[in-house]
């Protein structure tokens, strides 16, 4: 078996923006069972930019994946929120450089005049709280989808 070829697709990476909390909906269902090594993860405080390099799995071509008898896929993407004023965390250990975060949620929280706060949920009780002067994000894809390696789409028990 070989990996998932880019041209195999007939979509086009994906290159999304949100100014809203209705448009974060669609990026979140899109980024839900992401995961990256929090190595991934940065904040440039001067730029006010918070940045993911995530490997998301694509929830938009499980159906054709079911129907194709063929496996599932991921592809690296970059998640970037601007305007971050400040980021706090919780149920993070940020010194140990070998762990690997799985993102179940993101969320917008509306503050005063267009503000807010970007929540990021991830599995095991962790959490990235990004306080922004307004919403804007960007998810893009950087890489050409690949088989995912456990060969299995996300499951939740609920």
């Amino acid at each position: 078996m070989s990996d998932a070829r880019f041209e195999d697709g007939t979509e086009a990476p994906l290159y999304l923006g949100a100014e809203d909390a209705e448009d974060l909906k669609v990026i979140a269902a899109l980024l839900q069972d992401a995961v990256f090594p929090i190595t991934e993860m940065s904040w440039n405080r001067h730029r006010h930019e918070f940045a993911l390099l995530l490997n998301r799995f694509r929830w938009e071509d499980r159906a054709a994946a079911d129907s194709a008898g063929r496996g599932y896929e991921r592809v690296r993407a970059i998640l970037l929120l601007r305007g971050v004023l400040s980021v706090r965390s919780q149920g993070i250990d940020r010194s140990d450089r070998d762990t690997i975060l799985s993102l179940l949620d993101v969320q917008f929280v509306p503050g005063a005049e267009g503000s807010g706060e970007v929540i990021l949920t991830l599995a095991g009780d962790g959490a990235i709280a990004l306080q922004v002067e307004a919403l804007e994000a960007t998810l893009r894809d950087v890489t050409r989808p690949y088989l995912a390696p456990s060969g299995k789409a996300p499951e939740h028990g609920v």
